[in-house]
């Protein structure tokens, strides 16, 4: 029950992910407009982890340990991003306020999927 709930929440999560992201780089639908002062690092950052979420899912509906890799590397380069983004406010760089919060849930929403992962699979 509880891996199955991962796994459509993990499919989701990435899918959502992925569509949002490309949107923005790619412009698609005129999103990038809407999304005001975007710093393309941080929404380069959530396209590849999209993509790394839809790869920790095929995983774990394939029962395989690897799972957890891509969810380890997808927080490693959101934490890098995030170090980024401040690096990035503190020269000057423009950004929208919602982007740091949005960061931190994405983080941490990415640690509690590899937390799961991890737990499922030491059964």
């Amino acid at each position: 029950m509880k891996k199955t709930i991962l796994l459509l929440v993990l499919i989701l999560f990435g899918m959502v992910t992925v569509f949002m992201s490309s949107s923005v780089l790619f412009d698609w639908f005129g999103i990038r407009e809407k999304e005001g002062n975007y710093v393309p690092g941080i929404v380069w950052a959530n396209f590849v982890c999209g993509i790394l979420y839809l790869v920790a899912a095929y995983g774990i509906l394939k029962n395989q340990t690897w799972s957890r890799f891509p969810l380890t590397i997808s927080v490693i380069i959101l934490i890098i991003a995030y170090i980024g983004l401040f690096i990035h406010i503190n020269n000057g760089g423009l950004y929208e306020t919602k982007t740091v919060g949005a960061m931190a849930f994405r983080i941490g929403v990415t640690a509690l999927f590899l937390l799961i992962t991890t737990k499922i699979f030491k059964k």
